[in-house]
Parts: C-alpha cells; sequence; structure tokens
C-alpha cells in the first residue's frame, strides 16, 4: 500500500488505517462488536484477538494506526505488538488521542448513571493523558489529538491547552484533532482559525463521513486546501453501513442495487465511497476481525465511477437524524 504525505505534515501515511477503538475494550457501539471479539474478555485473550488483526493489517500495507486513552487498553496492545514484532517506529505512523479517560471497568456495559468513558478537555487532563500515552508508546507517538473537539466544550478557545499543544508541537508533536456530532462542520472550520506563531496549530482533522452522514464535506474540503491532513472515522456508521444492519429499508436499498450482482460487499462500497473523495487522506477501518478487515480492503480495488456514485447518492440522512440514531446505538 503506497505512503503518502498526511496534509503538509512531515508523516507519512496509507490510504487506509487500522483504529482501535473496537479492539482495546471489551464494550463498544458497533453493531456486532461482542460476536467480533467472541464474547471473550480476559486481557490476555482480547491481546492476542488485537495482535491477530494488526498482524492483518500489516501484512496488507496499513501503516497508520489510531488508537485513544479512552479506548480501554489500546495503547497497549498496539505497544506490545510493535515490540513483539519488532517493528520500526520509522515503519509505521501512530495517532492518538487525549480528553476522555475510560471509565467502564473493563465490563461490556455499566451501571445507570455511570459513563463508559468521561470527557475532560482541561490542560491538567492532557498533561497526565500525554505523559501516559508516551509511556506505553514511546518514540512511536506520532501524532497526538484532541478527542471530539466541539465548540461549546470550549477548547479551541482554552489558550492554556492551546499553547501546550503549540509548544507539543514545535517540540516535533504533530497534533490534531477529531470532531464529532452534527456541529463537526463548525468545529473545523473554528480549528482553521487557530494560528500560533502564523501557522496553523492543527496538521490533521477526524471526522465522520460516510454515505449516511456527509455534511462537514465543504469543511474538510476547507481544510484540505488549507493543508490540514483528512483523516475519516466511522466509515461505516458503526455497521450501520454493513450486512449487520438489521433495518429493512436499509436491506431493501442494498439489494435494489444492481451493485449487488458486482459481488462487491456492502463494506467495500460504503468505504470506498469515502475513500475516492478528493479531500480524503487516509480512512479508518474499525475492523475487529481479521475476515472484516479482508472485505474492508477490497474497497481500495473499487473503481470508483458516476454509476457507483448515482447509485448511492440517496443514502444521506440528516445530521440531526444520523448522529439520534448513534446515540441510540447500544454497547455491547
Amino acid at each position: 500500500m503506497e505512503k503518502r504525505q498526511l496534509g503538509n505534515s512531515t508523516l507519512q501515511v496509507t490510504r487506509m488505517g487500522l483504529g482501535l477503538a473496537a479492539l482495546g475494550r471489551p464494550g463498544y457501539i458497533n453493531l456486532g462488536h461482542a460476536s467480533d471479539l467472541n464474547h471473550e474478555y480476559d486481557v490476555a485473550a482480547m491481546e492476542a484477538h488485537a495482535h491477530e488483526v494488526l498482524d492483518a493489517a500489516w501484512a496488507a500495507g496499513i501503516r497508520y494506526f489510531d488508537a485513544a486513552r479512552s479506548y480501554g487498553r489500546a495503547e497497549a496492545f498496539l505497544a506490545s505488538w510493535l515490540q513483539k514484532r519488532q517493528i520500526a517506529p520509522s515503519a509505521v505512523t501512530i495517532g492518538s488521542k487525549w480528553g476522555y479517560t475510560y471509565t467502564a471497568d473493563w465490563q461490556v456495559t455499566v451501571p445507570e448513571g455511570q459513563q463508559h468513558e468521561v470527557k475532560d478537555l482541561t490542560l491538567p487532563v492532557l498533561q497526565r493523558q500525554l505523559r501516559e500515552s508516551r509511556a506505553l508508546l514511546g518514540e512511536f507517538l506520532d501524532m497526538y489529538q484532541i478527542h471530539s473537539a466541539t465548540l461549546d466544550s470550549g477548547v479551541l478557545e482554552n489558550r492554556a491547552v492551546l499553547a501546550e499543544l503549540a509548544r507539543l508541537r514545535n517540540d516535533g508533536l504533530a497534533i490534531g484533532l477529531s470532531v464529532s456530532g452534527p456541529a463537526q462542520a463548525a468545529t473545523i472550520e473554528r480549528a482553521l482559525a487557530v494560528l500560533f506563531d502564523g501557522v496553523l496549530l492543527f496538521a490533521a482533522v477526524q471526522a465522520t463521513w460516510n454515505l449516511l452522514e456527509q455534511s462537514a464535506t465543504a469543511a474538510l474540503q476547507a481544510a484540505h486546501e488549507a493543508g490540514v491532513g483528512v483523516i475519516v472515522k466511522e466509515a461505516l456508521a458503526n455497521g450501520r453501513l454493513t450486512e449487520r444492519n438489521p433495518d429493512p429499508y436499509f436491506k431493501a436499498r442494498w439489494a435494489a442495487l444492481p451493485l449487488a450482482t458486482w459481488q462487491i460487499p456492502v463494506d467495500a462500497l460504503a468505504l470506498a465511497a469515502v475513500s475516492n473523495q478528493p479531500f480524503v487522506d487516509v480512512i479508518l477501518s474499525g475492523a475487529a476481525q481479521v475476515d472484516h478487515l479482508q472485505s474492508n480492503l477490497k474497497a481500495l480495488n473499487v473503481t470508483w465511477d458516476s454509476t457507483l456514485a448515482a447509485a448511492v447518492s440517496d443514502w444521506g440522512e440528516l445530521p440531526d437524524v444520523y448522529w439520534h440514531k448513534r446515540t441510540q446505538l447500544a454497547w455491547n
């Protein structure tokens, strides 16, 4: 898989990366997550399972890997894999995220009133979590991203946080942000105005973009034109753009497509739609099974044309509808 430059940064990435949100913790909101882990939540078993998927990603040529402090033991699993496989820091590019603290205590579900992760985008959390990430990933950590920056969080106006991020950037750590929710576009636009020493603070933005949720298109295009790398997450809408989606309306739309006769898996079609957007640098696979990863990778061989684009042009949902449906997905 060819490497490319991530925006105007010095980081080298592959067209597809692997996100570890579903591999590092027992519970996640992806449809069928419990089945992906074979309902096996022993730490050692989950680490071995994560290594198996990481091995498959490496064999396929994937060289960009994405984690976060709140993904349970994702950073630790990634670090142990890098060590066991004796992979050099120069051979991979690794991004992680700060701002959420994992609080699920290695449980699939949590008691009512408790959260799986707690958000806090303040300077003390940044400093603590950076120490934790570096203790695990060391010199492998190439990029640190604000986890789910939003306008109402105030993080993009927090001068103490921004100054510390600028200091880290000047010391050689690439700085990024991930965005989420129906106001993704507005958050990206605000981030593009954050300058330090006359230079954009953020080297990359990680956003949700898929066949159902495309409201950030113009903002991501603007980020791309400004030299900010674009990483797309949740390209399969947490499993809603796979055969696991039980919604009869979705199944009917998919079955009606002549594309099904071309033997293109629905996940590959959905990922190809993202990969072929001109503003996208990296598309993350969130696969938690080797066979799912291999199906995802078929997207890179899909020849995207006007016929394919037209066939799925009416799949979009209003942002508020999409994000409401996402909040209804069960941790499993």
